[in-house]
């Protein structure tokens, strides 16, 4: 049940290819001090949203709140040097202390980098180029939403996608999974939901066994949905979701783990078997208890899952049952996901320490590292090098790729 990841060096997205939190580095350290960093780069604003990386540059999100605008900058990933920065004003919106105008990870290919900035009263999602050219601008209507919006989007072949969903409201405004052409911004296709709390996951991508692609995406309103990806048509719908989902999908062979919650506290783990060839998806278990985490999204490695708890427990499960192989508090609380390299998996706890450990059926704590400030970043891995963000500052650890 091994998680596949890009052989590219690129991370694309959030959580890197696939939205996976897997990477082929092997010589990432499983301690370190501050003298080890490759540089420490201060950002000109704050925020939550993660690196992505392409060739020598990353890209990353920041805001100013009190103006407030988001800004999209270019770091060269050998020096840190900022290369660019664009900023955009924003409508003030109403947000959760946990939520941020800058939580949005962007999406970047060899073309282009894919921006959104969500407000109350429209979505705007951009593309630039690597140079900081703006290619095409959309703007959507409102969301509407009592924690503020905040969604990420994800690469599909030609295609940006995203969901742009609402909470229950009166006024005839309705959630939808939306893909836009690369090239121009125009919609490709546009699905309705009726969802009635607001979706902050970002979908990614199954193989199924014959080798056919789907999207997989999670809400409150149909559980664990897989979506062709070429039209937007609903394939399968599978789980009993009853709050809104954060967390993203993770997906396996044979398997798709989300996860939904309330009031700050998971309430629903599912892992189903996907859909295949007109076949309903088949649910494998649902775990309900207080072990299931709603911020942070789950990490499969093997046959092994592995969800880091918003209050502060790591459980391990087999991956086929969900039966808990062993639960501990390594430190913290965690808004960031997990990530996995060479066998060991990093995850910021929001005191700003990389929790470390080993990816193993026995609990191995290798590391707590503080990076000196508070963070709900996740990081992010692109030949041989690992990016960590805090709440202003991005710094790069670890060796290029021999």
């Amino acid at each position: 049940m091994l998680c596949g990841f890009l052989s590219a060096e690129e991370w694309t997205r959030f959580r890197g290819p696939n939205g996976q939190g897997h990477s082929p580095a092997t010589t990432l350290p499983t301690s370190w001090s501050p003298e080890d960093y490759r540089w420490t780069t201060t950002l000109p604003g704050s925020g939550h949203s993660s690196p992505v990386i392409w060739g020598d540059k990353l890209f990353i999100t920041c805001c100013d709140t009190k103006i407030p605008s988001g800004t999209i900058l270019a770091l060269n990933t050998s020096t840190g040097k900022i290369l660019w920065q664009k900023t955009y004003p924003l409508e003030k919106a109403q947000m959760n202390a946990l939520n941020s105008y800058a939580s949005t990870t962007p999406a970047v290919d060899k073309d282009a980098v894919y921006v959104i900035w969500p407000t109350v009263n429209e979505k705007i999602v951009m593309a630039l180029d690597h140079a900081g050219n703006e290619l095409w601008k959309q703007t959507f209507g409102e969301t509407v939403c009592k924690h503020g919006p905040s969604v990420s989007p994800m690469l599909y072949e030609d295609l940006v996608i995203f969901t742009h969903e609402q909470e229950e409201n009166n006024r005839g405004l309705n959630s939808r999974w939306l893909a836009l052409d690369c090239k121009t911004g125009q919609i490709r296709w546009d699905t309705p939901r009726n969802n009635e709390k607001l979706s902050y996951s970002t979908p990614c991508v199954y193989t199924d066994t014959a080798g056919s692609k789907q999207l997989i995406f999670s809400g409150d309103a149909y559980g664990i949905s897989g979506v062709d990806p070429r039209t937007g048509k609903v394939l399968w719908n599978a789980g009993n979701f009853t709050a809104r989902t954060i967390s993203s999908p993770a997906v396996g062979d044979s398997i798709v783990v989300a996860t939904c919650g309330e009031g700050g506290s998971g309430k629903i783990l599912t892992a189903v078997k996907p859909g295949e060839e007109g076949r309903p998806a088949e649910e494998l278990y649902t775990i309900t208890d207080q072990t299931v985490p709603f911020v942070p999204t789950p990490l499969l490695a093997g046959k092994r899952l592995y969800t880091f708890h918003d209050g502060g427990n790591v459980v391990c499960r087999n991956a086929e049952t969900g039966v808990v192989i062993w639960s501990e508090k390594p430190g913290g609380r965690y808004y960031g996901s997990p990530i996995c390299a060479n066998d060991v998996i990093y995850c910021i706890n929001t005191d700003g320490e990389v929790i470390v450990l080993k990816e193993a059926a026995t609990y191995q704590k290798l590391a707590v590292v503080p990076l000196g400030e508070k963070s709900q970043a996740t990081p992010a891995v692109a030949d041989g090098v690992m990016y960590l963000r805090t709440l202003t500052k991005v710094m790069a650890l670890g060796s290029r790729k021999p």
